[in-house]
């Protein structure tokens, strides 16, 4: 066995194996302050893992033992060792970031549990699925993506977030985000208030998570001076952006003529993803939707890419996969 860590181990950004046999592993964390970070509050974090991947985890001081079969240690130790080095790299670690990383377990090593990471002004965003993960990567390489997929896959979050990273880097002058206000239709004049408020109600989503990844400050200085714009998809008529990061999120609301009217707008030095859900369209019933029209036109052009989210992607509560599943499997079912 191993020495215990010392003090001479804290520059260390990994915790130590002390020992493996053929049914039990023990690691040693040389930063006792992360550990609360990393076990959760009674431990819950360390429970979750437990449940998710059958093995029994101990904790003793700055030393957790994992007990269970080979493949599921493995699994553990790659989950915890992640954990600790997002903890950290001062990453928030709540059950959510728990879920995210069991999920990527499942699919790459230790090694690739961090490949993605999105940096922002106010957080490090990580892919909690190996979708989102060849999502974000579809957003780096590509001029356009697709990305479809059932609410609560992270499609517009990580899309929002992979434009705040471009605009602090430099690689865009501005972001555009953009919706359809379907919803409203042909009453937006029966409501309240100028234009800008009465769709802002139809974009909140949009400005919620540029909020959650840039300071309230800068939003408002770059709303201010248009270096980020949100509006209705009908503001875009007519337009070019270029150099800009334009997202249009809910594109299943859309009509064949107004998603090519979008998809038109891309100008040089520009990306554009386009999110929505193909379930959960708004449209008046007989009209298509131009998310589906689009991305079967368009899905065999070089340089745009779609990536298709599933319920098992969903990173909310975890009900909200079920309920999806649920509908899924009702959708399915031939009537009788």
């Amino acid at each position: 066995m191993n020495p215990p860590v010392t003090t001479a181990h804290r520059a260390s950004t990994k915790p130590e194996s002390i020992a493996a046999d053929h049914d039990n592993l023990s690691l040693a964390f040389d930063d006792n302050r992360l550990l609360s970070l990393l076990f959760g509050e009674h431990d819950e974090h360390l429970v979750l893992i437990e449940r998710r991947l059958g093995v029994e985890i101990v904790p003793r001081g700055n030393r957790v033992s994992v007990r269970g079969p080979a493949s599921a240690r493995s699994q553990a130790r790659d989950v915890l060792t992640g954990l600790y080095q997002r903890a950290r790299q001062g990453h928030e670690i709540n059950r959510g970031e728990v879920e995210g990383i069991i999920r990527m377990s499942h699919a790459a090593g230790e090694e690739a549990l961090g490949e993605g990471a999105i940096r922002t002004r106010r957080k490090l965003v990580t892919p909690r699925t190996p979708v989102q993960r060849t999502y974000v990567e579809a957003i780096r390489r590509n001029e356009m993506v697709f990305g479809l997929g059932p609410a609560g896959t992270g499609k517009t979050y990580l899309a929002v977030a992979c434009a705040a990273e471009a605009l602090m880097a430099g690689e865009v002058d501005r972001i555009v985000l953009s919706r359809p206000a379907v919803e409203a239709g042909e009453r937006l004049g029966f409501l309240p208030g100028d234009m800008k408020e009465k769709v802002d109600p139809y974009l909140r989503p949009l400005y919620d998570a540029l909020y959650d990844m840039m300071p309230a400050s800068l939003v408002a200085k770059g709303l201010a001076e248009n270096q980020i714009e949100i509006a209705p998809l009908a503001f875009m008529r007519g337009r070019t952006l270029a150099s800009a990061f334009v997202i249009l999120d809910e594109a299943q609301n859309t009509t064949p003529q107004q998603m090519k009217m979008f998809l038109t707008r891309l100008g040089e030095g520009s990306r554009m993803v386009v999110t929505g859900d193909p379930s959960q369209v708004d449209l008046p019933q007989g009209q298509a939707s131009g998310l589906a029209d689009a991305s079967a036109i368009l899905k065999n052009v070089s340089g745009i890419a779609q990536v298709t989210f599933t319920a098992a992607d969903i990173v909310r509560h975890a009900l909200v996969g079920k309920i999806v599943a649920a509908y899924e499997k009702k959708a399915k079912t031939p009537r009788k």
